[in-house]
């Protein structure tokens, strides 16, 4: 039976390709393995209750502003949910309160199968740790519907400092405690929880500065107002050719495949779980299983789609679907993960 796990490994692992094969043919070809495993473990038929489903419009609350990578997600699979189902599928923003207005208003919803709240793997899993008043809870008030795509995390220093590899950065830190300084895009994002949990695991500590996104927290690297950035790669690839800025390591779980050359902080033994973002589709509550997993199914069709993957590669995604289950049993590890940095390195928000 293939399981998160097996699809994972499709679309980060470096499989083998056919000689010329380009980064995003090798997308392609994993989103469809990908989706092909989802299949396997999908039922041959659904209840009655969900084979009547959709009659009508279906929503996708997007808790922030258009724009980013969330809102790009929802405009790429949006409408090709509406070809396939012949409901139009409402891209809705519902910006503030640290997502918590547009979560909110989905946790309200009826659990009928016709909103839905696509967000991040912070606003699911680090929030809930960061934040006191939270006027839902993730784990009583949302039904885990499908992972959609992840994007990757990298360790990148400005390429006018010395550091040449993570042993140059962790003998900085520990000769000046506090003093090394990092951007991220934002207080409690993962860019956050992964920096902090590998100057724990190392024993050392640096300075954070948050930037209201990841676009400034990498120009932040590459003109030099911060040594290092815990940053999102897409962000860093004109950078990276323009060689104002270079990555030390991943805070993936795999090697890139765009450099295999770049350590991952698992194997370095800096990190204990995969520091990529993702973007997650999620339902209120006592929304009934056999629609649930309808929707999971369609969205594991759409996100192997050639067209889809290359889209989502623009924004930095890559498409990982995934049976339900295994998405709830990600959503309660990395949830309980993330709340012992939160802890220990005493996170706190702003």
């Amino acid at each position: 039976m293939f399981g998160f796990r097996a699809v994972a490994e499709i679309a980060n692992n470096n499989a083998d390709s056919s000689p010329g094969e380009n980064f995003v043919s090798r997308l392609k070809r994993k989103a469809t393995i990908a989706a092909l495993a989802v299949g396997a473990v999908l039922p041959l038929a659904m209840p009655a209750a969900a084979q009547g489903w959709p009659t009508k419009p279906i929503r996708f609350v997007v808790p922030y502003t258009p724009g980013g990578i969330i809102d790009a997600a929802a405009r790429v699979i949006g409408p090709k949910l509406t070809e396939a189902w012949g409901q139009q599928v409402i891209i809705e923003n519902k910006p503030g309160g640290n997502a918590f207005i547009g979560t909110q208003f989905v946790v309200k919803s009826p659990p009928d199968g016709y909103t839905y709240v696509m967000a991040t793997l912070g606003d699911f899993t680090v929030n809930p740790s960061m934040f006191k008043d939270i006027p839902y809870s993730v784990e009583r008030d949302l039904t885990p519907v499908s992972m959609l795509t992840s994007i990757p995390t990298v360790l990148a220093v400005h390429a006018g400092t010395p550091y040449m590899s993570m042993a140059d950065v962790i003998a900085d830190a520990k000769k000046q405690p506090g003093k090394l300084s990092y951007s991220t895009p934002g207080n409690g994002a993962i860019n956050h929880i992964a920096m902090e949990a590998m100057a724990l695991i190392t024993g050392t500590k640096f300075q954070h500065i948050p930037y209201k996104g990841g676009a400034p927290a990498t120009t932040a690297v590459a003109a030099g107002d911060v040594p290092l950035g815990m940053l999102g790669f897409t962000a860093t690839i004109p950078f990276l050719k323009s060689e104002k800025i270079r990555v030390l390591a991943t805070a993936t779980s795999k090697r890139l495949e765009y450099n295999p050359q770049w350590p991952t902080l698992q194997e370095l033994g800096m990190l204990k779980f995969d520091g990529s973002n993702w973007v997650a589709l999620m339902a209120p509550a006592k929304t009934p299983p056999e629609i649930v997993e309808k929707m999971n199914a369609e969205l594991a069709k759409v996100l192997a789609m050639p067209d889809v993957v290359q889209r989502l590669a623009g924004t930095g995604g890559t498409p990982i679907p995934g049976p339900v289950a295994e998405f709830q049993a990600r959503l309660k590890a990395e949830t309980a993960a993330f709340k012992d940095v939160v802890e220990k390195a005493n996170i706190q928000p702003q």
